[in-house]
């Protein structure tokens, strides 16, 4: 842990931009889901919300009875290509899982941060939320765009606005190790 957990409220303005790779938050206020048609219908339809400061949760929740009861995040690689334009227009954060490309990153860089929530934790997410409405709800539960209010859920900078990206470093430092130790390995299977 880098120090004292930062408290962040939506919606973010230039505090997302001292933040760093690395640094663990807890975001309160409202985030809306996004998953791949999601993203497809805003870039035609329009942005059913205000993007300025906005933050969007790479995630198809689970909702019954109007309870988000599971709320996982779904991995953002997937909605590399399909981001910018939200960047664009003002949005602020991204959550999700896995990271994101160079071209979001940079995309990021002195506007942005995308936010890491570790999969496979979505009963913690969910009990850190209260459901407000849904845009796009014929895209069905899982690519509707959900309205959710949060409550200080926990997560990790994983690209800050300036271009640090803890997912790189993770896949570079792997790149390096196994450099070092390949021919070693190689030796060892023959």
């Amino acid at each position: 842990m880098t120090g004292n957990v930062i408290q962040l409220k939506t919606p973010l303005g230039d505090e997302v931009l001292s933040l760093h790779a690395g640094d663990h938050v807890e975001l309160s206020g409202m985030v809306y889901t996004a998953r791949d048609e999601a993203h497809l219908r805003m870039k035609e339809s329009g942005i059913p919300f205000d993007p300025k400061g906005a933050v969007i949760y790479h995630c198809g929740p689970v909702i019954r009875d109007n309870k988000v009861i599971a709320a996982g995040p779904t991995t953002s690689a997937r909605m590399n290509e399909i981001s910018g334009f939200l960047i664009e227009k003002g949005v602020r954060g991204i959550i999700g899982k896995g990271g994101m490309g160079a071209t979001v990153r940079e995309q990021l860089r002195n506007k942005g941060v995308y936010l890491a929530f570790t999969g496979g934790c979505a009963a913690l997410a969910s009990s850190h939320m209260t459901l407000k409405g849904v845009f796009y709800q014929d895209l069905g539960m899982a690519e509707a765009v959900w309205a959710i209010e949060l409550d200080r859920l926990p997560l990790v900078v994983g690209i800050d606005a300036h271009g640090n990206d803890i997912f790189d470093a993770a896949r570079k430092n792997a790149e390096d190790v196994f450099r070092i130790y390949s021919p070693e390995l190689c030796k060892a299977e023959h």
